[in-house]
């Protein structure tokens, strides 16, 4: 091959082989099988990880006969309507649904509220003790949910909130996992912008507004994905402290639908009820997808 306009000495060997009528031997083509395998194995894994989630969908299209024959039917029925009728009706889905609503909202918002506050508090204010507060908080993480749910109930019971919104709500609502993250992401946020936020005479609150809540757009999203997930698919606290049908969570009423006797249950109808709890939280998480993969990049750098 010519490079920059001279010929390179192989050429001139092959030029003069082929002059001569001497075959020119070439190198053998080596195969990268990198790129199959890698492609094989990413097929592999999304068929591992859709096919329960499609089965499901299909038993949810069935009836209780077609679930129970053998070999499984793997192609959807004709009787999805009236099984998603019936579960919406047998759990009253409608308020169950509204309940996973405000819950997973209210968690999602009241976690992002105080992880902002408590991690703008840790880094831009000099007070005694503070990384002994921010280790403190960050310890919680290590504690199991069952070691601390006993003492949260009793403290919701003595408030009066068992079977309330508040009882669903508040106590779920600290978050370490988020103060650690906005404090990683604020450490990174150059000192110059808040000391020229201060000359301009913008206070605390000012600061925290106008310049570390935009730069924070990407995060609070991704935070934002992350526990709406959690507080639509939490079922230990939610079970604890609620008393009453009309408190209950969504994924608490797919639990409803499963008989407790040795009646065989009707999993037709149970799918079709999870097939409705799994819509919400899939929604946000395609809608808000752009933001939650740029805010989990941004943190990691």
């Amino acid at each position: 091959m010519a490079i920059g306009g001279h010929v390179t000495g192989a050429e001139v060997v092959a030029s003069a082989d082929l002059a001569r009528g001497v075959p020119v031997t070439r190198a053998p083509r080596v195969t990268d099988w990198r790129g199959p395998i890698a492609h094989a194995i990413l097929i592999a894994s999304v068929v591992v990880l859709a096919f329960p989630l499609y089965y499901a969908f299909v038993i949810s299209t069935q009836t209780l006969s077609e679930v129970t024959s053998l070999p499984p039917k793997l192609v959807p029925s004709t009787h999805m309507l009236e099984n998603y009728a019936d579960a919406w009706t047998r759990a009253k889905m409608g308020r169950l649904l509204l309940n996973s609503a405000i819950v997973a909202l209210a968690v999602a918002f009241g976690k992002i509220v105080i992880s902002l506050l408590s991690a703008f508090a840790i880094v831009y204010f000099n007070f005694r003790g503070k990384q002994i507060v921010f280790w403190m908080i960050f310890i919680t993480l290590m504690l199991p949910v069952p070691v601390r749910i006993v003492s949260t109930y009793q403290v919701v019971s003595v408030l009066g909130w068992v079977d309330t919104y508040w009882g669903l709500t508040v106590p779920l609502m600290a978050s370490a996992t988020g103060t650690f993250l906005f404090r990683q992401y604020y450490q990174t946020i150059p000192d110059s912008l808040a000391e020229a936020a201060q000359l301009d005479g913008a206070g605390p609150l000012r600061f925290l507004w106008s310049i570390l809540l935009p730069l924070s757009t990407a995060n609070i999203a991704a935070l934002f994905v992350i526990l709406f997930v959690y507080g639509w698919n939490d079922y230990l606290w939610p079970l604890m402290v609620t008393n009453s049908p009309e408190m209950r969570t969504a994924v608490i009423g797919i639990d409803s639908l499963i008989p407790r006797t040795s009646q065989l249950p009707e999993w037709n109808v149970a799918m079709a009820a999870a097939m409705m709890v799994l819509l919400p939280p899939v929604a946000v998480i395609v809608l808000m997808q752009r933001w939650f993969v740029k805010g989990l990049i941004e943190s990691e750098k």
